[in-house]
């Protein structure tokens, strides 16, 4: 584990996993919330959000983009392509909108142009995947290159199992076990 994970993971344990009784995305009862908003958003935890997600994704072949939708992935992605910017990659990023825009360009996905490019789909929790497969359906639509679907936290609720069986390798930096939690 690198110095940075074990950095990341501490961060995450102490500031952003709350307990009590929530309700998912899915619907599902929980004991527990990973609320990544609270560290990604953080100067002293987005440079490491940064480092773990590159090298859980230093190995996946000519990666120009990564990104999701937005709220959640926009934070990774700007932690991605200025870390990535100190290691000298080139990772460019972009923003998903849940609709195309009413107004200007009438755009739903921002940023440089994707035609032809291999992107990978980031999320900061992963628990449907649902996220992570709308932003894709719009990605394809400009022409994009999906290569993965990489998570900061995945909660192992399914999200896994539904990205893999859309067809998109799964990458995930963090799970519960590294949280000292357990499925709920």
């Amino acid at each position: 584990m690198t110095d940075a994970r074990t950095k990341l993971i501490d961060y995450i344990s102490a500031e952003a996993v709350f307990h009590g009784d929530f309700t998912l995305t899915s619907g599902k009862k929980a004991t527990y919330y990973v609320d990544l908003r609270k560290v990604s958003l953080d100067h002293r935890v987005a440079p490491l959000i940064g480092q773990v997600m590159i090298d859980l994704i230093a190995d996946i072949p000519d990666v120009a983009a990564v990104g999701g939708m937005t709220m959640g992935a926009d934070p990774i992605a700007a932690a991605v392509l200025h870390q990535g910017a100190a290691r000298g990659a080139n990772y460019d990023a972009f923003v998903v909108r849940k609709e195309p825009k009413d107004h200007g360009r009438g755009r739903q996905v921002e940023g440089p142009d994707l035609e032809g490019k291999r992107v990978i789909v980031l999320e900061d929790t992963s628990t449907t995947g649902g996220s992570p497969l709308a932003a894709i359906e719009a990605l394809k639509k400009v022409g994009a290159i999906i290569a993965g679907v990489a998570v900061v936290v995945d909660r192992n609720t399914g999200a896994r199992e539904v990205i893999e069986a859309a067809g998109y390798p799964y990458y995930a930096a963090i799970g519960l076990d590294d949280l000292g939690l357990t499925d709920a």
